[in-house]
This record gives structure tokens, C-alpha cells and sequence, in this order.
């Protein structure tokens, strides 16, 4: 079998030898898998100069952050010449040589690829990506000859960041904030891109492209081709999001759940592994500066307050004790009530 670029059969490997046992069927491995259309959002109507039409799109946009967590979004105002653009540049990106992404360091040193702190098999995500701060976006330096990605990137961040804001403010106001808050608080330092490459996985197909977790943001927004493989958990089972080539996909993170004190959802998601096909997306995430204080809106809180920079640390010393993300749970202010709740 022909080693992959970049040599994930290898890590692989190397990770089953390490386990003297294999793992365990999960329980959430079992549950049913069916394929869904997600609620679809017209952004045009936030324009119209009807009230009612205006009126309706916002109460769509927080119905289904609240029901879902996850919507599509079309007529989103990014012109689809830029997207194919954006895509054309990221497959030539991953088609570098894998020595030389890893140790060259296009994007400011930012490639990352399977899973260093995976200690089961589980753990393992079949992938590879570049996790670039929008603040680094413009640095001519970290694009090597890549000069024409450099050109997309820019203009491709500052309409995500646009597009994002806008939804920020219309999920903000539904909870009684201002719009001015997440401007205030949002930085290019802190909100990034990540360009993901799920290259065909022919070994099994119970090898996550992408494990299981939740997204440490406010929002993100997510720009996939046709292939396939993004699935989120819907009513305690896994559900997969069937691509639309004309939609975007946004989904709510921790701290919008935190912050609208679990009015918004922020949904458990993965990405599963082709055999035969590899797959390519963009995310943008929207995130605070590091100091910023995530707290509820709404009383009693559910979650203690906490800075997103503590938030960060807590995520990265779970990932790094136990393999997987543990999250909001750590922060959520225990009582007879909710200790006794029964999760998925």
C-alpha cells in the first residue's frame, strides 16, 4: 500500500503498537447514521426592505442555533469565483511535498497533521491542515512561492469575517446584546482559518478524519466540497450533512452556548474518512482575544464566568492528560438539578 502524503499509515501504525488491546465499540459508534438536508437559511431576506422579511430571517438564524446548532447558509454575499479560487489554491497547497509543508514553515509554521497526543485509536484523526490567525493572513513571508494564495486568503478572510460579524450581531441582539461587543472583543490575533485535507482513507472505515468535539468559538463557518463526511449528533445520534455545493455551513461553538447560557447549541461533530475520495475544507472560527470574559446573559448562569484564554488552557491540558476535549462541562456551575441531568 502506498504511503500517504502525508504519512498518516505510518503514525497509525505506530499508534496500534502501542495499544495492547484494541479499543472497545463505543456506544455512540452503534448509533444509526442518516443522511439530512440542514435547515436552510436565505441571508438575502436580512437585507430586504421588508421588515417582516428581515424580522423572519433573524428569528430563523437563532431557531435553528438553538435546535440544531448547525444551518446552511445561500445568498451569503461571498461570490462563488472567490470559493472555487480559495479551493484551487488549498489543493495546490497540500500537494507539497509533505517535507516540506511540515518543515518549511508556509503559513507561519502552521501545518499540523494526525493526531500527536491520540493514545487510542479512537483518538486518531485521518487528516491534515493549516491553522492560520487572521493577523498573519497579509505576511508576505509566510507564503513561500505561494504568492497567489497569499492574494485569496486575504480577501477570503475579510469576507468570512464580515459574513460572521453579521451573524454574531443578529444571534448577539436576539440575547439583548449589541453587536458592538463582539467587535470590541473579536481580534484577527485570535479568530484564525483553518484549511483542512482529509485524504482517502483505504485501511478502515472507522478511522475518524476528524474525532469527535465541539468548537472552542463563538462561530464558525465552514466552506466543504461535494465529498462528503461531515456528520453532527442530532436527538443522540450521528447525523450526516449531505454537502450543498451553493450553501455554507455555520455552526455554533462553546462560547455562544456559554454566553446565551445553552439557548444556542453548540453541537458535538466529525468528520468520517473516504475510502476512495479525499476531501477539502475551509473553516473560519470567530474568537475572542484571549482576555476577553465569557459570561451569560441570562440569569441564573449556568456556567461560571471565565476568559477565553482560560478556556484555551483548560481544553489543551485535557487533550493533552486524557486524549480528548472535555469543554464546557468544566466550567458549568454544579447543582442538585443539573449534576443529576443524563447527557447523550
Amino acid at each position: 500500500m502506498v504511503e500517504s502524503n502525508p504519512p498518516l499509515l505510518n503514525n497509525y501504525l505506530q499508534l496500534s503498537k502501542k495499544i495492547s488491546a484494541p479499543d472497545c465499540e463505543d456506544e455512540e459508534c452503534k448509533l444509526v447514521t442518516r443522511e439530512c438536508q440542514l435547515p436552510l437559511i436565505y441571508l438575502k431576506a436580512l437585507n430586504s426592505p421588508d421588515k417582516s422579511e428581515r424580522q423572519a430571517c433573524s428569528e430563523a438564524i437563532c431557531k435553528t442555533s438553538s435546535e440544531w446548532g448547525f444551518f446552511q447558509l445561500v445568498d451569503h454575499g461571498i461570490s462563488t469565483k472567490l470559493l472555487r479560487k480559495m479551493r484551487r489554491e488549498q489543493v495546490r497547497l497540500f500537494e507539497t511535498p509533505f517535507e516540506k509543508k511540515a518543515t518549511c514553515g508556509i503559513l507561519n509554521n502552521s501545518y499540523r497533521w494526525g493526531s500527536p497526543t491520540a493514545t487510542r485509536l479512537k483518538q486518531f484523526s485521518w487528516s491534515e491542515a493549516f491553522h492560520v490567525p487572521l493577523d498573519k493572513v497579509s505576511e508576505p513571508a509566510c507564503y513561500e512561492e505561494f504568492t497567489s494564495l497569499r492574494e485569496v486568503m486575504i480577501e477570503f478572510s475579510a469576507e468570512m469575517s464580515k459574513l460572521a460579524r453579521l451573524l454574531a450581531g443578529v444571534l448577539a441582539e436576539n440575547l439583548g446584546s449589541k453587536i458592538e461587543e463582539f467587535d470590541n472583543i473579536c481580534h484577527e490575533s485570535t479568530c484564525f482559518l483553518r484549511l483542512n485535507h482529509y485524504p482517502a482513507c483505504p485501511i478502515s472505515p472507522n478511522i475518524s478524519g476528524f474525532v469527535p468535539h465541539t468548537d472552542s468559538d463563538f462561530l464558525t463557518i465552514l466552506y466543504q466540497d461535494q465529498v462528503g463526511g461531515l456528520q453532527l449528533m442530532k436527538d443522540c445520534n450521528w447525523v450526516a450533512v449531505k454537502p450543498n455545493q451553493d450553501a455554507l455551513i455555520v455552526n455554533i461553538g462553546d462560547l455562544f452556548q456559554a454566553w446565551s447560557n445553552d439557548i444556542y447549541k453548540s453541537v458535538e461533530h466529525r468528520v468520517v474518512t473516504n475510502e476512495k475520495m479525499e476531501r477539502y475544507s475551509v473553516a473560519y472560527f470567530l474568537c475572542p482575544s484571549y482576555d476577553s470574559l465569557i459570561g451569560s446573559s441570562k440569569e441564573p448562569s449556568i456556567y461560571r464566568n471565565f476568559t477565553f484564554g482560560e478556556y484555551r488552557k483548560q481544553v489543551r491540558e485535557d487533550v493533552n492528560k486524557t486524549g480528548h476535549k472535555v469543554g464546557l462541562p468544566r466550567f458549568r456551575i454544579l447543582t442538585p438539578e443539573n449534576h443529576s441531568q443524563e447527557l447523550c
